[in-house]
């Protein structure tokens, strides 16, 4: 059985999953789109996010709710209080998410590095394009192991490790850059 925080439902983003999730990035694609409406003044930011929490957490009645159905609710309420240009200037924004490397040196195997860069490579433009901008990245250590086919770290297996973290660093900085900059956080 799944435990769900403040029982609210799990966000469904992009083909990933975020249970464990506060609510402060609410605020921040709130005050985005009152930025991006030339309403700095906007003092509802607070008032907004209570209302979503108030459903996610009561009246939600799914289990699993997608995060664009999530916004275009959030922009229902900007409308009903008179912010039809905040409203339109709402942009997808995800919680912080959560991606395990394990699976995708599973699905590349033994050997192939290339397939591995190429799924990462494509998870992030994916996650990029549904709103995520802070990603946790784990198992490397793992990955590494698997990519290797070896039982056991060596020095082979630290070599992969370091272009694995050394992908991760420079592939935001290989995007054309645009106001909203990915966050990248590599656990081992």
């Amino acid at each position: 059985m799944i435990a769900f925080i403040a029982n609210r439902p799990a966000l469904q983003i992009g083909r990933y999953q975020v249970i464990d999730y506060d609510t402060a990035w609410l605020d921040d694609a709130i005050r985005r789109a009152a930025l991006a409406a030339e309403r700095e003044d906007f003092p509802f930011v607070a008032d907004i996010r209570s209302g979503i929490v108030q459903y996610l957490e009561n009246k939600c009645p799914l289990k699993l709710l997608q995060l664009e159905d999530l916004f275009d609710r959030v922009r229902k309420m900007l409308v009903k209080i008179g912010c039809e240009s905040i409203a339109a200037k709402l942009e997808l924004l995800a919680p912080p998410v959560t991606v395990s490397l394990v699976r995708a040196a599973l699905e590349a195997g033994n050997g192939f590095e290339l397939a591995f860069f190429n799924t990462l490579r494509s998870e992030l433009s994916d996650l990029r394009a549904v709103g995520a901008e802070e990603i946790r990245f784990v198992g490397l250590r793992e990955s590494s192991l698997i990519l290797r086919g070896s039982a056991s770290w060596n020095k082979d297996c630290e070599a992969l490790l370091a272009e694995i973290q050394a992908f991760l660093g420079a592939w935001d900085r290989d995007q054309p850059k645009t106001a909203r900059q990915l966050r990248l956080h590599v656990e081992n």
